[in-house]
């Protein structure tokens, strides 16, 4: 998933499964549905979307945790957000997340629906750029997954809002980046390896590349 977000004005805002508690199909039901549309759609994932790889990392960091505020930045057609809300609905949680191109916005709302998933997803179509410093927070999970070069614009709106002990998780990105190279998101690399408060480590597995920032007590 590699949307691509304007600056300027958010353009329009919509939403999908907006109230603040789910209340969707949990347990085993859900798990069969889920994995059908899953099996049903393996490889046609093609705009711009995560690896079922890489979606699976995603799952797993959350159901390990036990999170349950998430923020996607980068809805793309919803690979990432299926397994994202999929492991929250083991949770108990909720994920917003954001695309400002209405094809792909419309696309993943309706594949979020067929999933069974989509009390468990606030699907907005507006501008990441605007909409993220906006949002109030507080996030224990944030997977970013946008415009290469705002990476480092995202984590610095995102961070105040990031609990302690929460992770901000970056696709597309690798420890090879940093240092000045590397499409756009070497700033982002450079910066969250400074910071003394974030572990960050990259994950194994990953076909594309992915960043995992826990944020720890400052000191």
């Amino acid at each position: 998933m590699k949307a691509s977000f304007l600056g300027g004005a958010i353009v329009l805002l919509l939403a999908v499964g907006a109230s603040s508690t789910p209340t969707g199909q949990t347990g085993p039901d859900l798990d069969k549905k889920v994995r059908a549309f899953l099996d049903g759609h393996a490889g046609r994932w093609y705009d711009m979307n995560v690896s079922e790889a890489d979606g699976r990392i995603l799952y797993d960091i959350i159901v390990k945790n036990k999170y349950t505020r998430a923020l996607e930045i980068g809805t793309s057609t919803g690979h990432s957000g299926i397994w994202i809300a999929w492991a929250l609905s083991k949770t108990g949680g909720k994920v917003i997340t954001v695309d400002i191109d209405e094809g792909r916005y419309r696309e993943a709302v309706a594949n979020f629906r067929e999933a069974g998933l989509a009390a468990y997803i606030d699907a907005r179509l507006a501008d990441a750029h605007d909409l993220v410093p906006a949002l109030p927070g507080p996030f224990d999970f944030v997977f970013c997954d946008a415009d290469k070069d705002w990476y480092k614009n995202y984590f610095v709106a995102a961070l105040p809002k990031l609990t302690v002990g929460g992770v901000f998780t970056a696709h597309n990105v690798s420890s090879r980046m940093g240092r000045g190279g590397g499409w756009g998101s070497a700033s982002f690399i450079d910066y969250v390896l400074s910071l003394p408060f974030m572990e960050t480590t990259f994950a194994e597995g990953s076909r594309a590349g992915l960043s995992v920032s826990y944020k720890r007590a400052e000191k």
